[in-house]
């Protein structure tokens, strides 16, 4: 009987001790991630005067954010980085899922103040920012994703799609912005054509939210 209780002890020791660990670490989580959802809340909102400089609006960066919480997506691209205002809310999505946001900028100053931007907002572990041109670095990219948002130069739009569809996985969806399929004209800034190239292929499914600046959802349905 002594020999079962000293056996014993250590047994319930540990069980103790798992108990308390459990819930702090859980606790600690849920804090971590609170703390960076104030500070990235904090940021947006004390730069909400100042997303110009062919940055989206919040509506639609709002939305980028909800459609990658939604799915669960971990792998995304992002063509034209600007100074940061999109990939924030991609990246803070992001930091949910547990994923990984590539984003390319040509603009030195533009990714330069991006860098600075991410990094207030508290989200540079979650982005991988690239200079340069999106042209040569965007066909080049190895492995899949689950999500992108183009928006770089509108007259290559065919191009960097044609470039990611086959990696984008199947039930990824592929965003593209300042586009609308309005009053018998489809794309902003001279884009009906690539529009009309989005809405013939038969493996996407394609919406356009007209609620921001134009943004067509394409989700692929197969390969």
């Amino acid at each position: 009987m002594k020999i079962f209780v000293e056996q014993l002890i250590p047994i319930l020791f540990l069980t103790a001790s798992l108990v308390l660990i459990i819930p702090l670490s859980s606790a600690a989580v849920r804090t971590d991630t609170e703390d960076l959802d104030n500070k990235v809340k904090n940021f947006l909102d004390s730069h909400d005067w100042g997303w110009g400089n062919m940055n989206v609006p919040a509506v639609d960066g709002q939305t980028l954010h909800d459609i990658i919480l939604k799915n669960n997506y971990t792998i995304a691209l992002e063509i034209g980085t600007s100074t940061g205002h999109s990939g924030i809310w991609i990246a803070w999505a992001i930091s949910k899922t547990g994923g990984k946001l590539i984003t390319i900028e040509i603009n030195e100053r533009r990714h330069r103040e991006a860098l600075e931007n991410f990094e207030a907002a508290g989200l540079s572990e979650y982005i991988d920012a690239r200079l340069g041109d999106a042209h040569t670095i965007v066909p080049a990219l190895e492995g899949s994703l689950d999500f992108v948002f183009s928006d770089a130069d509108k007259g290559w739009y065919k191009n960097y799609l044609i470039a990611v569809l086959p990696k984008l996985e199947v039930g990824g969806c592929y965003t593209t912005h300042n586009v609308s399929m309005g009053r018998g004209r489809r794309g902003r800034g001279g884009n009906r054509s690539y529009m009309d190239y989005l809405l013939s292929l038969p493996n996407l499914e394609t919406t356009v939210d007209n609620r921001g600046s134009g943004l067509s959802i394409s989700y692929k349905k197969s390969k």
